[in-house]
């Protein structure tokens, strides 16, 4: 069983929803970013999405677009965030990372390479927006092989035709991108959420967490009254970007972990 695969069975034995967090490793720089990840956890952080920075990140809106500018801009690389996650994990071996990111970069690494690496570095998923699932054998069936969750993407435009292809290698749980469109763009709504997460529920069998357009602790929590957990990134980002202290950054993180296992 992954770590995410655990930290689902716990959450659902406590009837908590998960909380899960997403940030760009590198920003605004290694150091800040990795202190930032390490408080996670104590912020109430079920689940850590680290961002993978990549040139041309298509899925996301301007808040993630300029964290992976300035990540990459001092120096960030898929190198440098796998060190990142092997320092986290070197303190922490219970909370689960999930790389999120674009293809490219892994490609460019060798994917054989890139999941031993992964592997040791502490990694438990990956979610690789621009692989489809008619591109299974490139990285899906050799990330499951070497014990790492294939996290897929379902959205709003995803029909009962394409349901089925689009969940058939999936493991760990799956994203419901909640609204149409790129990160940050709407807000999030529990009422046009609801009955898509219960019709991926029924047909995956998996945890299904919402992401994009939440950005406050009343909507993390009426989010995840309706799924089995809320992901907020772009909010998170925001605040860094703003220059608030980590400390800051965090306690506003606890604010919507908080929202989010109210629920």
């Amino acid at each position: 069983m992954t770590r995410i695969e655990q930290t689902f069975k716990k959450l659902k034995a406590d009837n908590k929803k998960a909380f899960v967090s997403y940030i760009m490793a590198g920003d605004p720089d290694f150091k800040t970013s990795l202190e930032l990840v390490m408080g996670l956890p104590d912020a109430g952080v079920d689940i850590i999405e680290l961002g993978l920075p990549f040139t041309d990140p298509m899925a996301d809106g301007p808040t993630i677009q300029l964290a992976g500018g300035r990540s990459l801009d001092n120096g960030m690389t898929l190198l440098k965030t796998l060190e990142l996650a092997k320092k986290f994990r070197e303190k922490n071996d219970s909370t689960p990372i999930v790389l999120m990111g674009y293809y490219n970069p892994i490609y460019s690494h060798g994917v054989e390479k890139f999941l031993i690496d992964a592997k040791a570095a502490g990694v438990d998923g990956l979610i690789v927006v621009d692989l489809p699932p008619e591109e299974d054998d490139e990285l899906c069936i050799p990330a499951q092989a070497a014990g790492i969750n294939f996290i897929r993407l379902a959205t709003p435009t995803t029909d009962e035709h394409r349901l089925p292809k689009v969940l058939q290698n999936t493991s760990g749980f799956v994203y419901y991108v909640s609204i149409t469109g790129i990160t940050g763009a709407a807000e999030a709504e529990a009422r046009d959420v609801g009955p898509e997460v219960a019709r991926i529920q029924e047909n995956s069998g998996l945890p299904v967490v919402v992401g994009f357009g939440i950005n406050t602790p009343q909507k993390a929590k009426a989010i995840a009254e309706v799924a089995d957990g809320a992901v907020v990134g772009s909010a998170i980002v925001s605040e860094l970007a703003k220059g608030k202290k980590v400390s800051e950054v965090l306690g506003f993180v606890k604010s919507l972990a908080d929202g989010a296992h109210s629920a």
